[in-house]
């Protein structure tokens, strides 16, 4: 966590897992990778004393998000020093099983401890990639060990990026001689391809489609890399450059626009990717410093990117990266988008509820969801001691929300009565 027209890189036509017939959410940013919510249930009018919380659980450091599935809640923390993958039940927030991964995630901050990737949820299996390299294929029921693979060139901070699964490979970010991007067969662990061997950076492995081909695009420590789905074979590298490999915000594609975007000053750059014999090229289409997201990716919505980067709050203008509107302070926050409205929770612990507009952020609802959400700068260094940033992207699915600061999970009802 801790250019030019003839770049190679990619702006493509995403292309997504099909909607899932339920409102589960089985893997990071949503089963179409562009972290909205299409429920229709849910209700924009919050109660003025707060929603109403469903249950609450203490699971350890970590900042992994969640995949729900089957009445089941997926997500990672650290209980008695070690990497925990926890199954909790969706309702009540029980415990079904964990399991205990490898040693625990730690840095010299401690606010920085615990594991970072989000579980993904594929039929009967759950898939995890643990900090200091173990990757599991579970039992979703059970939390039985399917086949698991270790790999040892974990970037500085850990790895991040969670298992993408796309038809019947499970596809990790694994980097140096593991191979940039690696692929191994879903069901039984074995390897199917590896592309590329720099370092890998802090992102999820993201599926598109080109023309009809499919791809999967990675985003390494210093540049973006796009391999071909079913081989494997390299058919793009771009050199993007970052602070110390810190590449974690994922890319976004729209209509073969790719857009990437870095932060510690390094800003983003959107481009438009085109067919070139049997390899893949880009045009630049636009770059700007003034969107850099050091962790927290951007959500399209009419055209616009909504987000909270290293500098503020803020809405910016697809086709041309222009900044529409900013509001400063609100750095490093994470967003979800369910239809046409928002919900930030705040760095500091708030939840707040806005439409998605260009005219700026009004929040309609706000509530609070943990101790030691504060203001003012005596504070918040309170708060940073306490390691109870709230960093984790939400997640929302059946009626519910489900949220974390460092430590602790908290599921609200969010069901229209």
């Amino acid at each position: 966590m801790r250019a030019s027209t003839s770049v190679t890189l990619l702006g493509l036509s995403l292309m997504v897992a099909m909607p899932a017939l339920s409102d589960d959410w089985p893997n990071f940013r949503g089963p179409r990778h562009d972290g909205v919510s299409r429920e229709k249930q849910i209700t924009f009018d919050w109660p003025k004393d707060g929603l109403k919380e469903l249950w609450r659980r203490e699971i350890g450091a970590g900042f992994s998000s969640f995949a729900i599935a089957d009445g089941r809640v997926f997500t990672c923390g650290t209980e008695e020093q070690q990497q925990t993958l926890f199954c909790l039940d969706e309702r009540t927030g029980g415990v079904q099983w964990t399991l205990r991964l490898e040693a625990q995630m730690t840095d010299p901050d401690p606010n920085l401890h615990g594991p970072r990737a989000t579980p993904t949820v594929d039929g009967d299996h759950v898939y995890f990639l643990a900090s200091l390299g173990r990757m599991v294929c579970l039992s979703s029921k059970t939390g039985n060990i399917v086949w698991e693979h270790l790999f040892k060139n974990k970037p500085h901070w850990g790895y991040a990026g969670s298992v993408l699964i796309d038809g019947d490979l499970a596809i990790v970010s694994a980097g140096g001689s593991d191979g940039s991007l690696v692929a191994l067969n879903k069901l039984t662990g074995k390897p199917v391809w590896t592309c590329g061997d720099e370092a890998t950076g802090y992102a999820t492995p993201y599926p598109i489609a080109v023309e009809g081909k499919r791809y999967v695009c990675g985003f390494m420590a210093n540049s973006v890399l796009i391999a071909e789905r079913d081989t494997g074979r390299q058919a793009l590298s771009v050199p993007w450059p970052s602070h110390s490999g810190v590449n974690v915000a994922g890319p976004l594609c729209h209509e073969d626009r790719l857009l990437v975007s870095t932060g510690y000053g390094f800003g983003a750059g959107l481009f438009k990717l085109r067919r070139d014999g049997d390899k893949l090229a880009v045009d630049e289409l636009w770059k700007t410093l003034k969107l850099r997201n050091k962790f927290q990716t951007p959500i399209l919505i009419d055209g616009h990117l909504y987000t909270s980067d290293e500098t503020g709050l803020k809405c910016v203008e697809f086709a041309t990266g222009t900044v529409v509107w900013q509001k400063r302070g609100i750095v490093h926050s994470p967003l979800i988008a369910v239809g046409d409205h928002l919900i930030l929770l705040r760095e500091t612990g708030e939840l707040q509820l806005a439409r998605a507009s260009t005219s700026g952020f009004e929040i309609s609802s706000e509530t609070r969801l943990f101790e030691g959400s504060t203001r003012g700068l005596m504070q918040q260094i309170t708060r940073q001691r306490q390691g109870k940033r709230c960093w984790t992207v939400p997640v929302v699915a059946n009626g519910r929300l489900f949220a974390r600061n460092h430590d602790t999970v908290v599921c609200l009802d969010l069901l229209k009565k």
